[in-house]
């Protein structure tokens, strides 16, 4: 049974093609924390996201881990944004199968953040990421 997450941010992320509840073209994404202090998100694709036939796009996969790790911040209730995302990509994911994308925090050091993410099919590692977020400011319309 899938519990519904409850992001920090959800009303700054309402549109968020990911995971956005006011987004028509939302993947929908839930990440639940799993109690090891990652978070974790059920995912299915369509043929809409392939690059090659058949097979699931690396910027849906990359998307995918990157909002993993943000969701895994926002648990912890911090927004911040992604400086650095360096993606390993181990086997084709095909795009019509169950997935499981995982984020977890490895360091912090605010206003820097350091956190891993991966992509799983059946329990096998398709894709890894990398990341350095950093904090946001509260932007006031002026620099």
């Amino acid at each position: 049974m899938l519990v519904k997450g409850v992001p920090f941010s959800a009303e700054n992320h309402s549109h968020c093609v990911m995971c956005g509840e006011l987004n028509p073209l939302s993947l929908r994404l839930n990440f639940v924390p799993d109690g090891s202090g990652a978070v974790s998100a059920f995912f299915q694709g369509n043929v809409l996201l392939q690059g090659y036939d058949g097979i699931l796009h690396g910027g849906v996969i990359s998307a995918l881990l990157d909002s993993a790790m943000t969701h895994c911040l926002f648990h912890r209730k911090i927004e911040a944004v992604t400086g650095e995302l360096l993606v390993k990509f181990a086997a084709p994911v095909p795009y019509n199968v169950w997935l499981t994308v995982r984020g977890w925090l490895v360091s912090a050091t605010p206003p820097l953040h350091v956190l891993k993410a991966e992509l799983l099919q059946a329990g096998a590692v398709m894709a890894s990421a990398d990341a350095k977020f950093m904090q946001r400011y509260q932007y006031n319309g002026q620099y």
